[in-house]
């Protein structure tokens, strides 16, 4: 069952969901882990080599910790970390996806 909303507790949603994704690298890190993609630390500083190493871990820390991305570090030497989107983080995929196309609307 769906959510009914009012203009008040919508925009408070919206605010909501803006302040889990607002950081200027967190969607392109989240771009980076769709389809399932598994990444490791040193895969995001190739990908993403604008952003500095402290940003990063800071990024992917806040992602962990609001449940979008999962981390799973492996016992080895050197660690091992792998970065993945939860299950609810994939449930992004198609509003983000949804967000590309309206962008392309205005470019046409």
């Amino acid at each position: 069952m769906s959510k009914l909303y009012s203009p008040e507790s919508a925009a408070s949603g919206v605010e909501q969901v803006l302040r889990v994704l607002e950081g200027r690298w967190k969607l392109i890190i989240l771009f980076h882990l769709f389809d399932g993609k598994v990444q490791r630390y040193s895969d995001f500083q190739k990908l993403i080599p604008e952003i500095s190493q402290k940003m990063l871990a800071q990024q992917l820390r806040q992602l962990e910790a609001d449940g979008i991305v999962s981390r799973m570090v492996y016992p080895q030497v050197p660690p091992k970390v792998e970065y993945r989107l939860t299950d609810w983080g994939k449930e992004l995929c198609p509003a983000l996806d949804a967000m590309l196309k309206w962008a392309e609307k205005r470019e046409a």
